[in-house]
């Protein structure tokens, strides 16, 4: 009963490739922490990801891989309900039903699938589709909150529009969720000063060997202002980096050096390196464990599967009794 009271939190995460500091910060390290105080929803969405990940043993060991991420980084599956998407098949019907009611015109607007296809993706009807899959994710679970970077808050609205158009239809079904966008983590700069991205291949990644990830570090793009010159912390992709994992003094301090002059960007990718480095240490050892035993994590999905899919079905039995598809009177 007290879990039906609790905020419910839902976010999930592509396993289309190992997981960077655009994860961590904008959806990974937000959704650890609200498993202290709402009831967490929190899954791999391996669906999603066929849009893009076309090779079973990719898919396969990067679902995995994602997996053991989150729970080295700190997710209790006691505290939280975790998942792979594929493992509860409710949230297909769900799709379909909510695609018989979402417009054209509403899909056509996502500016998701634009950039997408711009970037070269084949405009498949799962790319174009989408928004409604992650709208049955969210309504399936009568979540509250939806903890998403600033390029998928659109979709969060979108959720919103289906979910109130279904509701008009059938009456009364699907809370209506929010999106919650941390403003100073929403876009976490890549390499190159772009949006993090594995599409853009600018990424630090969590868990890359030490030398990967000083190399990765050392070749972010800064500009030839001269070592003793005078530089401007605020457009400066290094120092946007640094400020996720510094304290306010430690911010200010290197501000304030920017500023007079004298300390060369090779010094402040080193700073970073370390923060970096020791920052994502304590959990190297617990990533290496959970790699290990690859029958433990499969147990603990299996089991967040089974939690999920006993709220999934009983969303999904309202929704086939409103809707008529429910016909049987036993």
């Amino acid at each position: 009963m007290e879990n039906q009271e609790r905020i419910r939190v839902l976010s999930g995460i592509q396993p289309s490739g190992n997981l960077h500091l655009g994860n961590y910060f904008a959806m990974m390290k937000p959704m650890i922490a609200a498993q202290e105080s709402s009831l967490l929803f929190c899954f791999i969405v391996n669906y999603h990801a066929l849009t893009t990940v076309h090779e079973g043993k990719i898919l396969r060991q990067g679902t995995l891989d994602a997996a053991m991420d989150f729970l080295a980084l700190g997710l209790d599956p006691e505290k939280a309900i975790f998942w792979v998407q594929s493992d509860v098949p409710e949230v297909q019907e769900l799709t379909w039903i909510l695609s018989c009611v979402t417009s054209m015109g509403l899909l056509e607007r996502c500016h998701s699938y634009k950039d997408k296809v711009a970037r070269g993706l084949t405009p498949t009807h799962g790319l174009f589709a989408y928004p409604v899959l992650m709208a049955a994710d969210i309504l399936l679970y009568q979540a509250n909150i939806i903890p998403v970077g600033k390029d998928q808050k659109q979709h969060v609205e979108v959720t919103r529009d289906i979910a109130e158009r279904f509701n008009f239809l059938y009456g009364d079904t699907f809370v209506l969720p929010e999106p919650r966008i941390d403003p100073h983590v929403a876009v976490v700069p890549g390499l190159d000063g772009q949006k993090m991205s594995k599409s853009y291949g600018n990424t630090i990644e969590i868990f890359s060997d030490e030398k990967i990830l000083r190399k990765r570090i050392m070749s972010i793009v800064t500009d030839p202002t001269p070592v003793e010159d005078p530089k401007d912390p605020d457009k400066c992709t290094v120092f946007k980096l640094y400020s996720l994992f510094a304290t306010p003094d430690e911010i200010r301090m290197l501000a304030e050096m920017y500023r007079r002059g004298g300390t060369g960007y090779a010094t402040v990718k080193e700073m970073l390196f370390q923060k970096v480095s020791d920052h994502f240490k304590p959990y190297r050892q617990r990533r290496a464990e959970l790699a290990g035993d690859r029958a433990a994590v499969e147990k603990i999905l299996a089991a967040g599967a089974d939690k999920a899919r006993g709220i999934a079905v009983k969303t999904l039995q309202k929704v086939r009794r409103k809707t008529g598809l429910a016909y049987r009177k036993s």
